[in-house]
């Protein structure tokens, strides 16, 4: 009969539960540059579509932090509330509402979508924009789409000043519904793209110093 040392069984089960703890969590700790296409599911369904597309709201408008920041940043909610605290629903809905109480000869009933709703929930209000005690403002929970690893040093502020557009890196985001990652984000495709405009040049015709050496983003 084998006797089984209890040590040994104890470390070959903490190492099989880590494996599946990994393989389970495989899509959280992404490694970077060989997702393209990845595209996962927010808290808060934000369509890019509607507002970079449709109503053309300019990237910088949310994300100012690239002109001054490495990070793009996420908007706060607050910078949502701008809009968002006087258009609570489609204008579809909105306009079905009006309609149904002119026939009842009622007022109208404030309508909220449920995703705007939630911007409402992480702020600690109501769908009347009052103060919720039930409610306790946190942030949102947003999902990376775009990750670089640790040794790549990457900022945003010489790209966006240069008048690099954001879709030359995140891909035609004016027509997403959902953000995706559009480039493979290599370092092969990073290299190749600094090569072309140290040739072209910037949009307006400027010439950019666009460096290719190593210490430039490993350092």
């Amino acid at each position: 009969m084998i006797r089984r040392n209890p040590v040994t069984v104890f470390l070959l089960v903490a190492v099989a539960f880590s494996l599946l703890l990994v393989a389970s969590s495989a899509w959280e700790f992404r490694l970077p540059g060989i997702d393209q296409n990845y595209e996962p599911a927010q808290p808060i369904a934000f369509s890019h579509r509607l507002h970079a597309g449709e109503m053309e709201i300019a990237c910088l408008y949310c994300h100012s932090g690239a002109q001054r920041s490495r990070n793009a940043g996420i908007p706060p909610m607050g910078l949502c509330m701008n809009c968002h605290k006087t258009v609570a629903a489609p204008f579809v809905q909105v306009r079905a509402e009006a309609e149904a109480a002119e026939k009842e000869k009622r007022k109208p009933r404030r309508i909220v979508s449920p995703e705007i709703g939630k911007i409402y929930a992480a702020l600690g209000l109501d769908q009347s924009l009052k103060p919720d005690p039930s409610l306790k403002p946190a942030p949102v929970s947003w999902k990376r789409v775009h990750n670089l690893p640790d040794f790549v040093y990457f900022d945003h502020r010489p790209h966006a000043n240069a008048g690099v557009a954001c879709q030359v890196c995140h891909g035609p985001v004016q027509s997403m519904e959902r953000v995706r990652q559009a480039s493979t984000l290599t370092m092969g495709w990073c290299i190749e793209c600094h090569r072309q405009n140290w040739t072209a040049g910037a949009p307006g015709g400027k010439p950019l110093h666009v460096p290719t050496n190593c210490s430039s983003c490993h350092y």
